[in-house]
């Protein structure tokens, strides 16, 4: 199954931002944005849909898909 990433570290970073104040816009707890910079949390459709308008961004540009080496392409 590929891994989830994303780029929410650095575009939060970009607009100075920290975890808690990007908490605080989309209306989740701090561990929450945590969770999801270290890979250890899927969001919900909102909360990415959310978190891209927060940045003003796609959301294909803040979460994306990484494939897994050892999996086969079927």
């Amino acid at each position: 199954m590929p891994k989830l990433k994303t780029r929410i570290h650095e575009f939060r970073k970009d607009m100075n931002l920290s975890q808690a104040d990007l908490a605080q816009m989309v209306n989740v707890r701090r561990e929450t944005i945590g969770s999801l910079e270290n890979g250890k949390y899927n969001p919900s459709l909102k909360l990415a849909m959310d978190i891209a308008k927060v940045f003003g961004k796609p959301i294909e540009e803040i979460f994306f898909f990484i494939p897994d080496p050892n999996e086969d392409d079927d």
